[in-house]
């Protein structure tokens, strides 16, 4: 990808995907420095797809689902936006841990819909009510009927 000798030998691949009609619907290129021949080029374009797949709901989550990501971080000096990401990151991974883990978290956010929205509920009600315990907490999101007047 650059031409020094101590450069990479990769090999650049592309997908192309067509409809029924003909239309493309679909095309990416991808970098490996594995071998590609004809006998693995379907199964590499695949991983290259599944790969960017992952990477892109991966994103979108991190962008639209109350985790802001795509604000710009850069308000500080040196280091700051590099902590501000990676707090974001393990947040992240704390709230797919316990969407795995714990059932009341499961439920309560399941119960106010988007992910978004739960965090704004756990916003709102424990700027107003002290709970017990943490399961306490959850539950009462999960509960509550929310009407209108």
């Amino acid at each position: 990808m650059r031409a020094t000798d101590d450069a990479l030998a990769v090999t650049w691949v592309s997908i192309a995907i067509h409809n029924a009609t003909g239309k493309r619907t679909y095309y990416n290129s991808f970098v490996t420095d594995l071998e590609v021949n004809a006998g693995n080029v379907a199964e590499l374009a695949a991983c290259g797809r599944a790969r960017w797949k992952i990477e892109n709901e991966t994103f979108n989550v991190l962008k639209t689902n109350g985790y802001n990501l795509e604000h710009n971080f850069g308000h500080g000096k040196e280091t700051l936006a590099s902590v501000l990401v990676v707090l974001n990151l393990l947040a992240f991974g704390f709230h797919t841990a316990a969407m795995l883990g714990v059932r009341a978290w499961r439920q309560a956010v399941v119960a106010r819909g988007a992910t978004y929205r739960f965090f704004e509920h756990l916003r709102t009600i424990t700027a107003y009510v002290v709970f017990q315990d943490w399961d306490h907490l959850l539950q009462s999101i999960a509960a509550a009927a929310i009407r209108p007047p």
